[in-house]
């Protein structure tokens, strides 16, 4: 071809069509929801009163508290976990177990101190969080803590049962056996629901291995309880 051909050859570029005939595609994001408005609007709180922010932390916290006392649905507590319904039993349980003595160098007639039993729970609560992980569970640490934690409301139950026990009469036989009955009922109710919400979260194999610190951590709050819930 000669150079003059070339000079004069002239390409037509069409425009740019889009394969996929999606036309304009700048502007906002948004999630239909189900009342035929934005979905993204729905769950929008940063408007919200906090009335209405305190309202739905409750509620979702005493949805957990019933699925805790009628352990029937396996992932309740798996699905949204938090930590309030934890705080929440920890705190009371340190409040309640707390000592009563006011010599702070003469600790062996009064319980545990408020930090002692905080410690307790939580430490606690994750050494057996981190021995389930060793062993290959198959959920979040959080999780784990958040299932423990709302899984104490037997035995904060029962440790409430032990002091009208006792408010209602003196210290005998006959009430401490009573006591020791609510609170074993307490351990072993609290011990079946963690392992109802945690149980499939184990390989089968080693399912025993993670079940035994669980009954060990709940048993030791029950001692809590049994020893140090006179009034």
């Amino acid at each position: 071809m000669a150079k003059a051909d070339v000079d004069s050859l002239t390409v037509e570029i069409p425009d740019f069509v889009d394969p996929g005939g999606y036309g304009d595609v700048s502007g906002q994001m948004a999630i239909q929801g189900t009342d035929g408005g934005s979905k993204a609007e729905d769950y929008n709180t940063l408007d919200e009163p906090i009335k209405d922010t305190i309202l739905r932390d409750l509620k979702a916290v005493g949805t957990k508290f019933f699925h805790v006392l009628y352990p029937k649905e396996k992932k309740a507590l798996l699905k949204e976990w938090d930590l309030w319904g934890p705080l929440i039993l920890c705190t009371f349980l340190a409040m309640i177990l707390q000592g009563s003595t006011e010599d702070v160098n003469d600790m062996k007639d009064g319980g545990p101190q408020f930090a002692e039993v905080f410690v307790i729970v939580w430490v606690g609560s994750g050494v057996v969080t981190l021995n389930s992980k060793l062993l290959g569970g198959n959920i979040s640490f959080f999780q784990s803590v958040c299932v423990l934690g709302y899984c104490l409301l037997p035995s904060c139950l029962s440790l409430i049962f032990c002091r009208i026990i006792l408010i209602g009469g003196t210290e005998s036989s006959q009430l401490f056996v009573l006591r020791l009955a609510v609170t074993c009922l307490g351990f072993a109710w609290a011990s079946y629901a963690a392992m109802k919400f945690l149980g499939d979260s184990q390989p089968p194999p080693r399912k025993a291995l993670a079940v035994y610190p669980i009954f060990l951590f709940y048993f030791f709050i029950g001692w809590l309880i049994i020893s140090h819930s006179s009034v």
